[in-house]
């Protein structure tokens, strides 16, 4: 009893010492930002109009007031394989860092031994063993492993949470693409009918006397180039329909079904100040979390350095039915400690602490890379946005004055005033402005999504509060 009260004070003094050994903590964001991003001067407001200074919200998806979009990136969010595989790095993760948080307990192991006089060496030994060891963490070696392992939790977590909002963005941009190449396709579709009008007012034209063969013909191969290029315009709606489908988890058949509009035009999104990005958007935390693990890393390789002590204790039992076993008491106790003492690796634990320096200045460069293209993203997402909202407005005006303009040539041709070839002019020219127009609807709606992600901001719909307890 005397000496298991000696282990258990031996215990208390250890874990007192443990205690006593603070960790340095990690650099900050505010820090990281300044030793990565020196020369960066943050302005107080984007500089690219169009956004608010409002915080930027969640649940970015339910704007597009589309609830077949919804379903689509559920449906993505459930069966998409890559977001599968980083679900799966995050419990890696979290099990990595449970698992080098572990050794800050003591081990106990249990050996026994039993048989007849005629099993194993024939010794006829029974008995058991209990060891218990317990490593004290004077310089906090195993307690940095414990931190860089739980940032690396933080960091996969972080990155996990970056790809949920990308696929949901890939999946948006996906959905209106191929809403695009179906409102393509009817504009190719009005394009033939068109031109097939022309093919027969040409040949009744012919009959009557005040056409010609030329006329026909040039009729009849614009009405071809116009089939050709619905056919191909039909080819790209079917691979952007595979694109979404892959992406959703289905097999690509080209038969999933879009919206036949793209939404509305959507008012000003809340993109909050530069200054709050790099502590929003995952992929940043993310980095920043990263270089917390490689400075925690270093702290680890410098405390591997000095000695490493471990308390010992266990109870033993033996007995023997060959011989007597004499001055044994049952069972025995123990205590004791161990020392070990790097003395001489060849340099090889120095050389590890520089290592884990030379990665921390790696990981400080990642964070600044992710963080520079987080503010040139949201910054080109702004500008692209405004530039194709503007670029709609030209086009819709420009559509309206082509098609009155189509409409007068026609005319003129049907009377004989005008030639085919004004008329197959101002087709093109009609033409090429609507498929413009859808064009630029579709890439204000995509530049929009890009935005959003670009912001951090989340696509789930915040949850509402807790109802208070009265």
């Amino acid at each position: 009893m005397k000496r298991r009260r000696l282990s258990l004070a031996v215990v208390a003094s250890s874990a007192a010492l443990a205690a006593a050994c603070v960790l340095n903590k990690p650099p900050d964001a505010a820090a990281i930002k300044a030793e990565g991003m020196p020369k960066v001067a943050v302005p107080p407001q984007w500089t690219a109009p169009g956004a608010t200074a409002a915080s930027v919200g969640d649940g970015w998806l339910a704007t597009f007031q589309d609830p077949a979009l919804e379903a689509v990136v559920n449906e993505a969010l459930a069966n998409n394989a890559d977001l599968q595989v980083a679900a799966s790095r995050v419990e890696v993760a979290m099990l990595q860092a449970k698992q080098a948080g572990a050794r800050l307990y003591p081990s106990v192991d249990l050996l026994t031994r039993g048989g007849t006089k005629l099993s194993g060496d024939n010794s006829g030994l029974q008995g058991g063993l209990v060891t218990a060891s317990w490593e004290l963490d004077l310089w906090g070696r195993v307690r940095y492993g414990r931190a860089a392992a739980a940032a690396d939790a933080a960091a996969t977590a972080a990155d996990f949470a970056y790809a949920r909002q990308s696929l949901a963005a890939l999946v948006a941009k996906s959905w209106f693409l191929a809403t695009e190449a179906s409102l393509q396709a009817e504009v190719a579709r009005g394009t033939v009918r068109d031109s097939d009008e022309l093919v027969h007012l040409a040949e009744t034209r012919a009959r009557v006397g005040v056409g010609n063969d030329e006329d026909i013909y040039i009729a009849r191969a614009d009405a071809g180039t116009s089939r050709d290029l619905l056919r191909d315009i039909e080819l790209s709606r079917e691979q952007a329909l595979r694109a979404l489908e892959i992406v959703v988890g289905r097999y690509p058949a080209a038969a999933a079904t879009v919206s036949a509009s793209l939404p509305s035009q959507l008012p000003g999104v809340p993109a909050g100040l530069p200054s709050e990005l790099l502590e929003r958007r995952p992929d940043v935390v993310a980095a920043e979390r990263r270089v917390a693990a490689a400075f925690n890393r270093i702290g680890e390789a410098k405390a591997a350095r000095l000695p490493v002590i471990a308390l010992t204790s266990g109870v033993s039992t033996i007995s023997s039915e060959l011989f007597f076993l004499k001055d044994h008491d049952n069972p025995v106790w123990n205590v004791g400690a161990n020392l070990v003492m790097p003395l001489f690796r060849g340099g090889a634990l120095k050389a590890q602490v520089e290592i884990r320096t030379a990665e921390q200045k790696q990981a400080v460069a990642a964070y600044a890379a992710v963080g520079l293209r987080a503010f040139g993203e949201v910054e080109n997402a702004l500008a692209t946005e405004i530039a194709a909202r503007e670029r709609e407005q030209i086009l819709a005006q420009t559509l309206a004055d082509n098609r009155r303009a189509y409409d007068i040539v026609q005319t003129q041709f049907r009377v004989g005033s005008s030639d085919l070839r004004f008329v197959t002019q101002r087709q093109l020219a009609l033409n090429i402005t609507e498929s413009a127009l859808v064009r630029m609807q579709a890439e204000q709606r995509v530049q929009r999504v890009n935005l959003f992600l670009a912001l951090g901001g989340s696509f789930d719909q915040p949850k509402p509060p807790a109802p208070r307890s009265h």
